[in-house]
């Protein structure tokens, strides 16, 4: 590293999959839309999925589900078993990381900074659309919503304190699009960089993020002020 290299005063940068690293609406609208065509609802609209994510795949089968007059949670299981296994088999259809987050990661990389993922997707389903898109191996580790046990998933902070622990610890960012991530950072001391181009469920600049970015480019700026 040159002296004219711009440092950036962390150890650790973690990120949120859905929104924040990977453009994920069209595989996981996919999905929802065949467990609601299962269960006689309507499908909702592709421009309308983005509105539904957060919280994870249950949730999101659930919110489109309430919308068209909900459901008892004995039919709601194979729906959501249904939408589950056709994610597994089609989940990186057209899913694909935003402009500029390789070159992002490469940046961070070469500063010696760790990586890691922290998102309320299964574990399994984040690692393998990972390995399919050739980024796994640039996080040290990648930690889903399931990963610690019921009720220890964003918006708690121990996924993101678990993430700090597994990276041998230092002081974190974190980068996300969504409530969830906010309120999760924040519980876990971590600042926090709202990714404004993602499925933010309340708009970026009301997310109560330390800042903003419109796109990949904005954010080792973003880090060298926090």
């Amino acid at each position: 590293m040159n002296d004219i290299t711009p440092i950036i005063p962390f150890d650790i940068v973690g990120f949120d999959l859905d929104g924040t690293l990977l453009d994920t609406h069209r595989d996981l609208g996919a999905a929802v839309n065949h467990a609601l065509q299962m269960g006689g609802f309507a499908a909702v609209p592709v421009a309308e999925v983005e509105g539904l994510i957060g919280g994870g795949a249950k949730l999101m089968l659930r919110r489109a589900i309430d919308d068209q007059g909900g459901i008892t949670d004995e039919d709601f299981r194979p729906l959501y078993k249904a939408l589950l296994g056709h994610y597994a088999d089609n989940n990186t259809v057209h899913t694909r990381p935003y402009p500029g987050a390789e070159e992002a990661l490469d940046a961070l990389a070469s500063q010696d900074i760790k990586l890691a993922v922290v998102t309320n997707k299964f574990e399994s389903f984040a690692a393998a659309i990972l390995t399919q898109l050739g980024l796994a191996d640039r996080f040290v580790t990648i930690i889903g919503g399931d990963t610690l046990g019921k009720g220890r998933a964003k918006p708690q902070p121990d996924p993101i304190l678990e993430a700090i622990a597994r990276c041998g610890g230092g002081r974190c960012a974190f980068v996300g699009d969504s409530s969830y991530d906010m309120a999760s950072a924040r519980a876990a001391n971590v600042p926090v960089i709202a990714a404004g181009y993602g499925y933010c469920d309340v708009p970026p600049h009301e997310l109560g993020a330390d800042a903003v970015i419109a796109d990949f480019s904005e954010l080792i700026p973003a880090l060298q002020t926090l």
